[in-house]
């Protein structure tokens, strides 16, 4: 069985305070007696003990060189040394506390205080000790803690770079589909516009009149509630095909140089609803809606009228879609200052004024007022798309 018990080293010179301590220490502690500094510092480089009595007045090395000696090196300087000295004087236990004793105890000790003594300062170490260690414990938990926010930290950046670089391929793959969305589109319209001869270049005018428009309600905080639902750069993408329908158009009637019958004007306002269902077609075979819905109310609603006198529904007011509204003056606006086979073209002057009166009959009065605040940077568009020529 093991002997768990601590070990305390008695030095002294005298054999008799030798035997008396080991004879009070032997039921309690392992007991190894020393009789001089000079052996005691020899056995310690092979066994360090609990604690060391330690006498004072030896000859040769006496007990303040032996402390000494065992503070100066870094494997002995923690184990706790009790003085042991027949002389009872404070100048002599000031110096022992001094040089590092931990107690000092008067010659001819008694055995149960010599015991309580020792209990007292190994309780005192142990706690020390178990303090200590604690200390390092926790030390070394910090570290360890450090060292997992540092790795978590790593972690951390190394995700939102790599999240970054995930969005930035997500944001270009969008990009590239979004071009290719605008591609097809703006192909797919002028396939439309190159059967009508006659109005050359009003699917680029007319969404860019649209774009003034929609940056002036966003300014102004027009219909906001709205505007904030729509996905702007998908709206101006849509409108390219607010004229798809003129595709169901008979060429003879597209190209008709001169003014329509009422018979061809007929059939030319079935543009709008052809246009709605040539959209409701392509819907059918793609799950990308959005701008596709946008398209279709452009198409369907960009002819009504705010009275309600317009086609195909003859919507009046509210019940017409605020991008139907928004296109009726864009779309009128082009039709005005361009030539046409049967009218020369208005100046911009009096395109705004034709539009003015339209206010609260053809026209949204909201944005009809909205358009007259920015009706310049319409004139400009006008000017560099050469909207006047045929």
């Amino acid at each position: 069985m093991a002997d768990n018990r601590r070990t305390v080293f008695v030095v002294d010179d005298d054999l008799t305070s030798l035997a008396v301590a080991k004879v009070a220490l032997k039921e309690r502690y392992n007991a190894l007696t020393v009789n001089s500094g000079a052996q005691l510092l020899k056995i310690l480089e092979k066994s360090i003990p609990d604690l060391i009595l330690l006498d004072i007045d030896m000859p040769d090395t006496d007990g303040y060189e032996t402390i000494k000696a065992l503070k100066s090196n870094p494997r002995t300087a923690d184990i706790p040394v009790v003085f042991l000295t027949a002389h009872s004087n404070s100048e002599s236990e000031l110096r022992g506390i001094t040089l590092g004793a931990v107690d000092y105890i008067i010659k001819p000790f008694s055995a149960p205080l010599l015991l309580k003594r020792i209990e007292m300062h190994l309780t005192v170490e142990s706690q020390k000790n178990l303090l200590e260690s604690q200390k390092h414990l926790l030390e070394s938990q910090n570290q360890e803690l450090k060292a997992q926010h540092h790795e978590l930290e790593q972690q951390k950046q190394e995700l939102v770079n790599f999240n970054t670089k995930l969005q930035e391929m997500v944001d270009a793959k969008v990009k590239t589909i979004l071009e290719l969305q605008s591609a097809l589109l703006r192909s797919m319209a002028e396939l439309v516009e190159s059967r009508d001869d006659i109005t050359g270049g009003h699917i680029e005018r007319t969404q860019s009149y649209l774009g003034i428009l929609l940056e002036a309600m966003k300014a102004q905080g027009i219909y906001k509630e709205e505007v904030a639902q729509w996905d702007l750069s998908l709206v101006l993408m849509s409108a390219q095909l607010h004229d798809v329908g003129k595709i169901a158009v008979k060429d003879s009637i597209l190209n008709k140089p001169g003014k329509l019958t009422p018979e061809e004007f007929e059939e030319v306002k079935k543009h709008t609803t052809f246009g709605g269902e040539v959209i409701d077609k392509i819907m059918e075979s793609t799950s990308e809606h959005t701008f596709l819905t946008y398209a279709k109310t452009f198409a369907l609603t960009h002819h009504e009228k705010w009275d309600g006198t317009g086609y195909p529904n003859g919507l009046k007011s509210e019940e017409i879609p605020i991008l139907g509204r928004l296109m009726a003056i864009a779309d009128v606006y082009d039709a005005l200052v361009s030539d046409r086979p049967y009218k020369r073209a208005f100046e911009h002057e009096d395109a705004v004024k034709i539009i003015r009166e339209g206010r609260g009959t053809h026209f949204d009065p909201i944005l009809t007022d909205m358009f007259l605040s920015i009706s310049d940077e319409f004139g400009a568009i006008s000017s560099a798309l050469g909207s006047k020529s045929l």
